[in-house]
């Protein structure tokens, strides 16, 4: 007599069912909105508990979200839902890593440039110096539990934030630099565009040529209305988001 072994439980046709119907739940969630700004998944062991299915039906699940980009296995951390999106808290000038600690993120940078050199004629108009006057420019790709959300240029006049050379800017925030040497930004004139990633940012984002980014140009002033920072910001269309309140006048 011969005997056949029962196939592994993954293997049935209920068990197939079962994984793809969690990964259409998740799918549905992350497309809907209602995870699309999670920073992480629920644990795998939520995840069973809330669908009562195996820990190895889970895994299946999101193996298949994954190849569809929905997620990103983070070792050591879980999944992260790539649609997460970093947004600006309303009419509130607030910094990078601030705002991401608003919704547990855990902002990085990489440096590209840190350095002091001379302003340009058109830089020198826009920081209200003479042109030639030093500045120190600073460009990062700012990073969000490990992925990349937006390549940012900075140029402030030169002293205006302290000697601007000695922070490590991996971590180190421009805003509290310039708050310790007494030149706090309390406004911004700021202007938003829609736009195609060039190939240097591209490369930077983990973006295709050409894919959609929000490019931000920002002037910040302290509280005598003198510039003290000049920016150039381009984010990822699909991990930032600006909000704002609009009113009539009457």
């Amino acid at each position: 007599m011969t005997t056949t072994s029962s196939p592994r439980s993954d293997d049935r046709p209920a068990s197939g069912r079962r994984y793809a119907a969690v990964a259409r739940a998740l799918a549905g969630e992350i497309r809907g909105g209602a995870l699309a700004d999670a920073a992480h998944l629920p644990s795998e062991r939520a995840l069973v508990e809330r669908f009562r299915v195996s820990r190895v039906t889970v895994r299946r699940a999101l193996r298949e979200l994954e190849a569809d980009g929905l997620v990103l296995a983070a070792p050591g951390r879980g999944w992260l839902v790539r649609g997460g999106r970093l947004e600006e808290p309303e009419n509130e000038l607030m910094p990078f890593s601030a705002a991401a600690a608003t919704r547990g993120l855990r902002p990085t940078s990489r440096v590209v440039v840190a350095r002091s050199r001379a302003a340009t004629f058109e830089e020198a108009e826009a920081l209200a110096v003479a042109p030639g006057s030093p500045v120190f420019e600073l460009e990062r790709v700012r990073m969000l539990d490990g992925l990349p959300v937006a390549i940012d240029w900075c140029l402030l006049p030169g002293g205006r934030g302290g000697d601007l050379e000695r922070p490590d800017w991996r971590s180190a925030s421009l805003y509290e630099a310039l708050g310790a040497a007494g030149s706090a930004p309390v406004r911004a004139d700021y202007v938003v565009r829609a736009d195609g990633a060039d190939a240097r940012e591209a490369r930077y984002l983990d973006l295709a040529a050409d894919a959609p980014v929000l490019r931000a140009d920002q002037v910040s002033f302290d509280a005598v209305g003198r510039p003290v920072q000049l920016c150039r910001i381009a984010y990822r269309g699909d991990r930032y988001r600006f909000r704002a309140s609009l009113g009539r006048r009457p």
